[in-house]
This record gives C-alpha cells, structure tokens and sequence, in this order.
C-alpha cells in the first residue's frame, strides 16, 4: 500500500527530526557511563574529601563558642562551612556533568534546540490524551519495562553475589579496628560498583543498537512522501518544464540574433545547418554562433540569405561540426583542413563576407 511506511528517511527528513530534537539517543549508556565516572572520581576522591573533613570538624569543635551563636546569626555562622562542603563535592560534580555532556555529544553530535522544551498545548486534547494511553500497551513501552525488571534484577544479583562470596570476611569485621572494617567495606562497595557499571555499560551499547533501530523505524517515510518532498525541494515538474522552454526560447532568440554577423553557413543541405565566424582579433579559429536542426536550421538558411551570407553545402562537415563543436566553440584541429575548403570555396565563388577581419 502506498501509505506502508518502507522508505528509508531522505537527509531533509533527518535534518527537519534532528532540528526538533529527534535524536537516537541511549538514557542506560549516560546513565552507565556518568555512573563509571562518578564512582572512580569519588573513590579517588576519598583521601582528599576525608582530609577535608577532619580539617572542618576540628576547626569547628577547636573554635567553637556556643555562647555566641544566637538565631540571629546562626545561618551567617553556618554559612561558611556550607561553602566549604560545596568546595568539597563540586569538583566532583563538575566532572559527573562533563562526562554526561561527552556522552551526550558522542551519541548524538552537536546539537542544540529549544524546541522540545517549548509547550504544545494541543497535547492536552481528549484524543493525544488517548493515545498516550495506549502507548502503555505497545510494544516499546513493554521492552521498558523489561528492561527496568533485568537492570534492577541485575544489581539486585550483583550485590547478593559479591556479598555471599565475601560473607566470611565481612563477619570477620565483627569487633575489628573502625579503619580496617572501613577499608574492607570499601573494597566490598568497590567491587560491587565496578561490576554494576560494566554490566550497565554493556546493557546500555545493546540499548544504543535498539533505539537507533527504533529511530530508523519511526523515520522511514512513503513513497507518496518522497515524492512530495522532492517536488517541494525541486520545484514543481511543470514550473520546472515551463522555465526551462523559456530559458530555451530566450538562448534561440539569441543565437538567431548572431547569424547575421556569421561569415559563412554549412549545411546539409536541408537537415543541418552550422553558421560560422571567423574574427582573427579575436579567436584564433572560426567559430560556431548558431546551428540546428530540420526547422531551426531552416531559419538559421532563411536568416542567411536575408542578409546575403554564403551558403555552402557539406554534408559530412555540415554533420561533424553540428555534433563535436559547442555553441559559441572554436573548431578543433581536426576540422582546420575541410573548414578552410570552404573558406577557399567561398573566396573563389567570390561570396565572401569581410572574412578573416
């Protein structure tokens, strides 16, 4: 059926979809790799920001004075280790927002569109209202929720796991040194983490194949589309033909306007005709003005004799010239000796027209 969906999208259909910001993009591949980042940057982190800790809370209990703090200026007093927390976690932040933003743009390119954040009211009718409801039983909301029942049966299992093989360890822990226990739960949150994100990474290239399949597929057009938009893009087929008879109507009137400055005209004598001139201060050869065929070589004829052109007949010239050598050309080499046959032809018929000016 011609409204089948089987064409692959044209690049103006990408550049429209991409404009309003319908990309192929995977949420599990930002969310695996943000999660990679955030972790390693916090795990190597952990020296500093403990470091920084300690510097505030024995700062805070050395200087303390409870008997100057009152409601007035408690949020002033508060206000610079406030500042200094911040201190703490925006560099890591700030990496966490760098690695979305790399993502991001390996994903999907350069991009950048307010179009989607604009609000579209004619969402809220009765009948989009319907079909988002439906969306709830399609197929691609289905494979979501899949999904989310396998990333959250994952970690679930990964946590088991790691945990049931280090079990004897982690109850080892029980009356150990604070610094050791703390060690040791670290290297058990470590080692979860770490396989959480790989998992999730794998999760989320096999998630980027599936939403560029889904992109591809919500992009495909019709034929009848196709065509519209080439006739958009091109121009209407018939504006097309008309231009292009009135360019063609215009270049007649003007190669029609040059036989009478020709020097001579071969023909065929009646299929073809080629008008030449031959300007030595201008061209070092002579040159084709007009030529034509049956009725436009009729007129090129009926031209020349009106203004007392001379008319020589040559079949295999008249043929060669119309065929090789281009409106308003040079004749090639090749054509030297049978062209200058016809110039001594026209001199010794005493036809000639100021040739070689």
């Amino acid at each position: 059926m011609s409204d089948e969906r089987t064409e692959k999208a044209t690049p103006r259909r990408r550049s429209k979809a991409k404009s309003e910001g319908q990309i192929s993009k995977s949420q599990d591949l930002n969310m695996a790799v943000t999660l990679a980042i955030g972790f390693f940057v916090l795990f190597n982190s952990m020296a500093y920001m403990n470091d920084r800790f300690k510097s505030i809370a024995l700062n805070t209990f050395a200087h303390l004075t409870p008997h100057l703090v009152s409601k007035e200026n408690f949020i002033g007093y508060m206000s610079q280790y406030v500042w200094q927390m911040i201190s703490i976690v925006a560099p890591i932040m700030f990496f966490i927002m760098v690695s979305g933003i790399i993502i991001n743009y390996m994903q999907v390119g350069p991009l950048f569109t307010t179009k989607p954040l604009k609000p579209d009211f004619s969402k809220l009718s009765f009948e989009t209202i319907l079909k988002g409801f439906k969306k709830f039983f399609q197929l691609k909301s289905l494979v979501e929720l899949v999904k989310s029942v396998i990333k959250a049966s994952i970690v679930a299992g990964i946590g088991y796991s790691v945990i049931r093989k280090r079990e004897m360890e982690i109850v080892s822990l029980l009356g150990a040194d604070i610094s050791v226990a703390l060690q040791v739960l670290s290297s058990v949150l470590l080692e979860i983490l770490t396989q959480i994100c790989i998992v999730l990474f794998i999760i989320g290239l096999i998630d980027k194949k599936y939403q560029d399949y889904e992109f591809e597929k919500s992009l495909k057009m019709t034929k009848q589309e196709i065509k519209d938009e080439h006739k958009n893009s091109e121009g209407d087929p018939k504006i097309k033909a008309k231009i292009k008879s009135i360019q063609m109507q215009f270049a007649m009137q003007r190669m029609m306007s040059s036989v009478p400055s020709a020097d001579f005209v071969v023909t065929n004598p009646t299929h073809y005709a080629v008008a030449l001139r031959y300007d030595t201060s201008k061209a070092p050869a002579p040159q084709v003005i007009a030529k034509g065929v049956d009725f436009v070589a009729f007129k090129i004829r009926e031209i020349a004799e009106n203004n007392n052109i001379p008319i020589v007949e040559n079949k295999p010239l008249a043929r060669t010239l119309y065929k090789i050598v281009p409106l308003d050309g040079l004749i090639p080499a090749e054509l030297y000796v049978a062209v200058a046959e016809v110039l001594a032809y026209v001199y010794r018929t005493g036809k000639s027209k100021g040739l070689l000016r």
